[in-house]
């Protein structure tokens, strides 16, 4: 026993990150992406199986849905009420602009299992693999706790660009299909259809639900404004304002969306050539690192060996 006692905090750190990682994968991880209710109710509506109480059917459910769904929920339930309304906002808006479903109490559960989990993990560094200083595994904790809590942030803002770079590549491609849907005869909102029937992309998605949200009653002027605002992409939310405008003074929609067309066309060009005069910058930092030393290597180390080798003689 006094032989383990130096190891005891190792091992009760690598059974903590242990329990902490095997919840976060189970009670967070949703590979199917389906329904489990609807699950359910077809496994007992196909098979025609009968119930005989509701504790059978509770027990049908698996692990994950009765035990830990429930425990991470009821966690982010009371992270609601001790967070800030304005953060929930700012917080639903950035997941709704990655067009994730997560709410934002969930997240907030992601960011403190994040912490912990790391911050476990920067202390065992610290304290049992490098046999640091009180101060300095103190700093290793610190540091991992703080990575944890970040990196759920930089993900989001990472998948946040990711997402409103494919729309702004795929906008103008669907303004072209929107003007031959339009001046074909379509309306405008079969001309999103077509685009949402043809593609499958964000942009379609976000036409997808603009018409979910028509038909369930919303006017077409605030289900453009709330895509707009779910994307956050200057050249969406210059194209939404100027169908609403077209719609309120009765101008043609064919016209405005063959000027709108040509507008992003002439701003993706304008766009790739940015790009291409920015590439001579970007490879400079290659080229230093990278590829000047081996050549120097290369042509200056037999130089080098000979000289080496005429000091040695002399």
């Amino acid at each position: 026993m006094e032989a383990l006692q130096p190891l005891l905090p190792l091992i009760i750190a690598m059974a903590v990150l242990f329990i902490i990682g095997i919840l976060l994968y189970i009670g967070l991880r949703d590979d199917s992406g389906s329904d489990p209710l609807q699950e359910r109710l077809e496994h007992y509506g196909v098979n025609d199986i009968e119930v005989d109480s509701l504790e059978e059917v509770e027990l049908s459910v698996g692990f994950k849905d009765r035990v830990f769904l429930p425990f991470f929920n009821k966690i982010a339930e009371l992270l609601s009420r001790v967070t800030p309304q304005r953060q929930l906002e700012s917080m639903r808006r950035q997941l709704e602009q990655a067009g994730l479903t997560t709410d934002p109490t969930q997240f907030f559960l992601q960011r403190i299992i994040f912490t912990v989990v790391l911050g476990v993990a920067g202390m065992i560094v610290g304290f049992s693999l490098l046999k640091s200083e009180l101060l300095q595994g103190l700093l290793w904790t610190i540091g991992g706790a703080a990575f944890g809590n970040y990196l759920p942030i930089l993900l989001l803002r990472s998948k946040i660009r990711r997402r409103q770079e494919g729309i702004q590549k795929a906008l103008p491609d669907a303004l072209d299909l929107l003007v031959i849907c339009v001046e074909a005869g379509l309306g405008f909102d079969q001309a999103m259809g077509k685009v949402y029937e043809k593609w499958d992309n964000e942009l379609s998605l976000a036409f997808g639900r603009v018409l979910r949200e028509i038909q369930l009653g919303k006017s077409r002027k605030v289900a453009l404004k709330d895509m707009a605002d779910r994307m956050d992409v200057p050249d969406v939310n210059s194209f939404v304002a100027a169908i609403i405008q077209a719609e309120q003074l009765g101008v043609s929609m064919g016209k405005i969306l063959r000027v709108q067309s040509d507008q992003m066309r002439v701003k993706r060009r304008q766009r790739a050539q940015e790009k291409a005069q920015q590439a001579p910058v970007k490879m400079m930092f290659p080229m230093v690192l990278l590829i000047f030393p081996s050549m120097w290597v290369v042509l200056l180390g037999p130089a080098l060996l000979q000289i080496m080798d005429s000091n040695i003689s002399l």
